[in-house]
């Protein structure tokens, strides 16, 4: 039997409190009853009850009831739901136990008060952790002007002074792993969290044991490449002036041949040597100056030379600069680790076996043994009117040229730090300096690039601790390895193409902000020339000093080389400089002359020139990291495409026609996709998205597959101010003279024709895309 009756004596040993009169207890007794009379009719063996099932119908607590072991039900949705579903169970189990009115409402009262002390105790709680943690910021309009002026006023110049000094006291070493160490402490200690150190292993090319010589057969006479006679006497042969005084990656060896005047090294001066004499395994005097040194050196190089001769003539340097009797260094390097061409130094790397980039053993030399080697009267350089130098038509001059520079891997340290930004964190803006010069040679150009972006970073902190952040993600980059190829820039960004691709927006340059004091010098890629050229009309500290300078896209010294020529990113820079002095002077900052360390501060003693150049890369900074719509120009950049072709060369006028067609897709994506720029109400975040995405692509198109040595790929971008038409058409016209060949400048049309017809398809598919996208939506 499934269930025993349960006599009143059982019951009353452990009753339940609600049953507390004879009433309820009859009619419990006589629930039971009539269940084990309904259990034991025939048909309901199948119901097998256990006692936890009928404990809730009576006294359950009880310890000395004698009930028979039940077997569990085999039903899957339990005991209780069985019975519950059964017909015939319910219709015999009609009666219920009546339920006390007092329990419910004490019940009721025990809940409402539950509630109400949990409600008392969150308000409580929520009281004090409001007033204990900090308030969360204010919603700010993330191009407030007011947030750009409250940033920038911090930007002071015995600020950046006082972190100059504090640079040029630190004690360096061979390498510059020790002073990367100290530029990421700075960062951190103005309150930038995330700043990592990359280090790679590159192959660099540094001085020899022992300077290199220049040798006059004639008489005997060896000179250092500072016009110094060569000395037995210690001092001098480890001064490291003589011994920074090479080419690096320039071949090593010992040439004896004869000295041969090729001025500037153009296509007319190979063309008027060449005619009058054999220039096979003989050493070329160049001039440095006029068009980029390894352009010249390929020419020379091809013509069959054996070696060069380099140096600056004083008629095409600043009157105030002191350089006569100093010789420079410079790279033959056209960036990155010459081992690994094209793809990053990390471990594991394939190393080429390229111990020289030329085959032509390269040496500069000071202007004072430039005028020794042509036998120049010394009075000639005491008179008032300079005259250029140059090597008598009559004279003949046999030298020997000893190089003996050494190659050696090491390690070159990058500093980046990383301010994330709220709305678009996917998106970087990137600040670069450097912080790598060797021995003084440069001078302080790189504590200065150091300090105005560290004095940047310390203007913007506090806003960032207020709660304020950019709406693109901040990189701020001091590199390495600048002075032998911008190698630090390189091998990071070769390590991080992929991403860098997608992400990067800009490129802002901090590249020696200060080499003069005459002039302000904005450069900027035509799609941020409208907001560099606005930029200055409201940042001048002297404003004698930067009336409004033109803003021209030109190529420029310095890390910003990656990301123009091999990411088409927009790129800008300011920098103070003096005037040239002559059409020649472009490409005179290839040579990186001996400088004191009190130069800077002749230059510039109260800093202020170091304050204007922070304020304007501060201003244009913040506007392309906090404005919805980036503040590009695709117009400006079709205009550049047509003041680029002015001539009356074969193929122009294809080119112009083109041109036109990118012209006219740039003004209607100018006047008809950038309203979001002006309009609040146009900012629907899909389209804001898409049209940065086209904004940011704008200039990949301009990219050449290849271009000649020292010459930009990013063709949007002249050799110098004194020229308006593209590079490679020019280098292409002046090939042709030399070869007396048609097929480089028919290349040349192709490639340029190529990538502007590519520019005007990218603008019309960024037109199609916000067409079918607001189709859609409609």
């Amino acid at each position: 039997m499934a269930y025993h009756k349960v006599n009143a004596d059982q019951r009353a040993q452990g009753h339940s409190p609600y049953l507390d009169n004879d009433e309820l207890q009859a009619t419990a007794l006589d629930l039971e009853w009539d269940m084990e009379k309904e259990l034991e009719e025939p048909g309901f063996d199948h119901f097998r009850l256990d006692s936890t099932a009928q404990h809730h119908l009576g006294n359950s607590q009880s310890p000395d009831l004698d009930l028979e072991p039940i077997q569990p039900s085999s039903s899957p949705k339990g005991r209780f739901q069985r019975l519950q579903e059964d017909p015939d169970y319910i219709s015999h189990y009609t009666r219920q136990a009546p339920k006390s009115n007092r329990c419910s409402f004490f019940r009721i009262l025990k809940v409402f008060c539950t509630a109400l002390i949990l409600f008392i105790f969150g308000i409580v709680i929520g009281y004090y952790a409001r007033k204990k943690c900090p308030s969360p910021p204010t919603s700010q309009e993330p191009n407030n002007p007011q947030i750009y002026h409250e940033i920038l006023k911090e930007i002071k110049a015995e600020n950046i002074q006082r972190i100059y000094r504090d640079l040029l006291e630190f004690p360096r070493g061979d390498d510059d792993a020790d002073l990367a160490v100290k530029i990421q402490g700075q960062w951190r200690s103005q309150g930038l969290e995330d700043v990592r150190l990359v280090n790679y292993s590159v192959l660099l090319d540094l001085p020899g044991p022992a300077s290199n010589t220049v040798t006059l057969q004639n008489s005997g006479e060896c000179f250092y490449p500072s016009g110094q006679q060569c000395s037995t006497d210690p001092k001098t042969l480890h001064s490291q002036d003589l011994l920074y005084s090479y080419a690096a990656y320039s071949a090593k060896g010992t040439l004896e041949a004869e000295l041969v005047d090729v001025q500037y090294g153009t296509v007319e001066d190979l063309i008027r040597i060449q005619a009058i004499t054999n220039v096979t395994k003989k050493i070329a005097l160049l001039k440095l100056g006029q068009s980029p040194l390894l352009y010249k050196l390929s020419l020379l190089e091809d013509a069959g030379f054996g070696g060069v001769l380099i140096y600056t003539d004083p008629c095409d340097l600043p009157k105030t600069a002191d350089l006569a009797d100093k010789a420079f260094m410079v790279s033959l390097n056209s960036g990155g680790d010459p081992s690994t061409p094209g793809y990053a130094s990390i471990d594991g790397s394939y190393r080429q076996n390229r111990l020289n980039l030329t085959t032509l053993l390269v040496q500069p030399i000071s202007a004072l043994l430039a005028r020794k080697l042509v036998s120049l009267p010394e009075d000639t350089a005491q008179r008032d009117r300079c005259t250029p130098l140059h090597l008598p038509a009559a004279g003949k001059k046999t030298i020997s040229l000893n190089i003996q520079s050494v190659t050696t891997y090491k390690t070159i340290s990058n500093v980046i730090g990383y301010l994330k930004g709220a709305v678009f964190p996917d998106r970087y803006v990137i600040i670069g300096s450097h912080h790598s010069s060797l021995q003084g040679y440069g001078g302080q150009g790189w504590a200065s690039s150091t300090a105005v972006i560290t004095a940047l970073l310390q203007a913007l902190m506090p806003e960032v601790r207020r709660g304020w952040r950019p709406d693109r993600t901040l990189l701020f980059c001091s590199w390495g390895g600048t002075a032998l190829g911008n190698v630090g820039s390189y091998e990071w960004a070769e390590d991080l193409r992929s991403v860098l691709q997608r992400n990067v927006v800009a490129y802002i340059s901090l590249h020696n902000p200060v080499t003069g004091n005459s002039t302000l010098r904005p450069v900027a890629s035509p799609s941020l020339q409208q907001l560099a050229a606005e930029s200055q009309s409201f940042n001048c500290v002297e404003k004698a000093r930067c009336p409004g300078s033109n803003v021209s896209s030109v190529q420029i010294q310095g890390d910003a080389d990656y990301f123009i020529n091999h990411l088409g990113v927009p790129a800008t820079q300011f920098s103070y400089e003096d005037i040239k002095t002559s059409e020649n002077s472009s490409f005179l900052s290839e040579a990186l002359f001996p400088v004191p360390a009190t130069k800077t501060e002749e230059l510039d003693p109260s800093f202020s020139l170091h304050e204007t150049i922070a304020k304007l890369t501060g201003q244009v900074t913040l506007q392309i990291a906090t404005d919805p719509v980036l503040p590009f120009n695709a117009l400006d950049i079709a205009l550049e495409v047509q003041n680029s072709l002015k001539g009356d060369e074969a193929g122009v006028p294809q080119l112009l026609a083109v041109a036109s067609r990118l012209r006219d897709t740039a003004e209607l994506f100018q006047s008809d996709e950038m309203r979001p720029a002006n309009d609040p109400q146009e900012r629907a975040p899909v389209r804001v998205r898409m049209l940065n995405d086209v904004l940011q692509g704008l200039e990949k198109s301009f990219l050449l597959q290849q271009a000649p040595p020292g010459l930009y790929r990013n063709i949007l971008y002249r050799l110098d101010d004194r020229t308006s038409q593209f590079s490679v058409l020019l280098e292409a016209l002046e090939h042709c003279k030399l070869h007396q060949s048609n097929e480089t400048v028919q290349a040349a049309l192709s490639e340029v024709l190529n990538s502007i017809n590519s520019a005007q398809v990218y603008f019309k598919a960024g037109l199609d895309v916000f067409e079918t996208a607001l189709a859609g939506k409609k």
